[in-house]
């Protein structure tokens, strides 16, 4: 027996099929999803703090209407949590919420 899969790129949104046998062993990517506060956006980077007052700003700003709601709600002074997933060595900001614990 076979098995027809489809998946879909978490980051590009590309569709994925594969045919292979129902005997054989499949890869799977070990997916994390996180939460940090929104600090700063500049050049087209998103400074981003997590729970214990660390930050990282190696994360580009997401293209789209996701990067352009994040720019604006920023400007605006709006505090935001941003959710990153990760996933075979890509990371991506994939939503955002208003931070309501300040």
């Amino acid at each position: 027996a076979k098995v027809h899969m489809v998946g879909i790129d978490l980051f590009t949104g590309k569709k994925y099929e594969d045919i292979c046998p129902s005997t054989h062993n499949m890869n799977v990517p070990n997916v994390s999803r996180k939460e940090y506060q929104i600090v700063d956006v500049e050049d087209g980077f998103v400074s981003l703090m997590d729970d214990t007052g660390d930050t990282r700003d190696d994360l580009k700003l997401p293209d789209g209407d996701l990067g352009k709601e994040i720019q604006t709600r920023f400007e605006n002074k709006e505090d935001l949590l941003g959710t990153v997933l990760k996933a075979m060595d890509d990371e991506t900001i994939v939503s955002i919420k208003a931070d309501t614990k300040n």
